[in-house]
């Protein structure tokens, strides 16, 4: 498992997160500002996207109204990785 951490835009946040949760290897999402992690969004691995994308809705909603009263934040993501075929026999 790997994690990333990009900072961002609020204006961008909701839109990053949509591709972040489309991509479909994240475990999960973490906003995080000033420091402080403000929104955790676990994910299902292998759920199919539109399930995902559905049950995220609220979620976004509410992550839309946080991104238009910050002007930056951060965004920690942990990614599943794939695994390493090299090594299979």
């Amino acid at each position: 498992m790997s994690t990333e951490k990009f900072t961002i835009d609020g204006n961008q946040l909701v839109d990053r997160v949509k591709q972040l949760i489309r991509e479909g290897n994240i475990r999960r999402v973490r906003v995080l500002h000033e420091g402080k992690t403000v929104l955790e969004i676990p994910l299902t691995i292998g759920a199919p996207a539109a399930a995902i994308t559905i049950m995220a809705v609220p979620v976004l909603a509410a992550l839309g109204a946080f991104a238009a009263l910050v002007t930056e934040c951060t965004i920690e993501v942990e990614k599943v990785d794939a695994p390493d075929k090299s090594r299979q026999g």
